[in-house]
């Protein structure tokens, strides 16, 4: 079943996107706050976390990394 316009099927391939390959370099204990460098690889240079399509990891790895950049942020370790 096609959808109706070309805004829905453009929608919808955006959403159904494929993850890149998974990245599986990055031992999960090693996340912590008190890392800024390996953190500052899962931002932009303004900031802002990258989704977990652009990184690869995965959505569990993904909330921790999440977790540790905010902590880090609250102790002025990343701006």
């Amino acid at each position: 079943m096609e959808p109706k316009t070309r805004q829905r099927l453009a929608n919808l391939r955006r959403a159904n996107r494929k993850m890149p390959r998974r990245r599986l370099d990055l031992p999960v204990p090693n996340v912590s706050y008190k890392d800024p460098e390996l953190l500052a690889k899962f931002t932009t240079e303004t900031g802002r976390i990258l989704p977990r399509r652009v990184t690869g990891v995965s959505a569990k790895l993904h909330r921790k990394i999440t977790r540790e950049i905010k902590r880090a942020r609250a102790i002025n370790l990343l701006p």
